[in-house]
């Protein structure tokens, strides 16, 4: 139900699957940073039991990603993930100009939010970049990793689980930056804590603007 200045974007389930891929994601990441980083002389927290939350968080992002892919099956959100390639890059081009330019000089947005809209071109195509792509890398990779009897062995005489734990490492580290992007870019608005609170009533304010 949308009113004149709020349009209804986040139905429950998707609140739900937000939330827990949010905190899952920042799990993977402080533990993966640890499981890269540690040496005898300095760790974040004990070896052993970041490799533990990796796994579990690991296995949670991954069932949850089910949550992300079939409600999008089942109702109207995913409409708002198709790209018309036909004047694509136009559109990114002057969503970089607003981004880089424009928006420091308060004007206004090329491709505002409405009904039909939830994502400009950029976020389009980073949205389906990381959850049809990279989400899913992470989550085949991971699940490689921790069964890597799965794992062709060699590659042109490349371990197979080296070839995999840098690929899932890589992708890792490219969520990662997308995370960063993704909550300043949540933070643009006439006040910085809009869109965060959208993401919990379900309801985006067209006034904030």
């Amino acid at each position: 139900m949308n009113s004149e200045n709020k349009i209804y974007f986040y139905p429950v389930w998707l609140r739900i699957w937000h939330g827990i891929n949010a905190l899952g994601i920042l799990v993977l990441i402080f533990t993966g940073i640890n499981m890269q980083y540690a040496t005898p002389g300095f760790k974040l927290m004990d070896f052993e039991l970041a490799v533990n939350l990796h796994n579990i968080a690991g296995i949670l992002v991954s069932a949850n990603y089910l949550i992300f892919v079939f409600g999008n099956l089942r109702t109207s959100n995913h409409k708002f993930y198709r790209i018309k390639l036909k004047g694509l890059y136009k559109r990114l081009r002057l969503q970089v100009e607003y981004y880089t330019t424009g928006l420091f000089r308060n004007q206004d947005a090329p491709f505002p939010l409405s009904e039909k809209r939830k994502f400009n071109p950029m976020q389009k195509v980073s949205y389906l970049l990381v959850m049809y792509l990279f989400v899913p890398g992470l989550v085949i990779t991971g699940l490689g990793l921790l069964f890597p009897e799965l794992i062709i062995e060699n590659v042109y005489q490349v371990s197979g689980i080296f070839l995999t734990a840098v690929l899932h490492a890589s992708l890792g580290f490219l969520v990662s930056i997308f995370l960063i992007v993704h909550l300043y870019v949540a933070s643009i608005g006439k006040h910085p804590i809009n869109n965060f609170k959208s993401i919990l009533n379900g309801y985006h304010d067209l006034n904030g603007h």
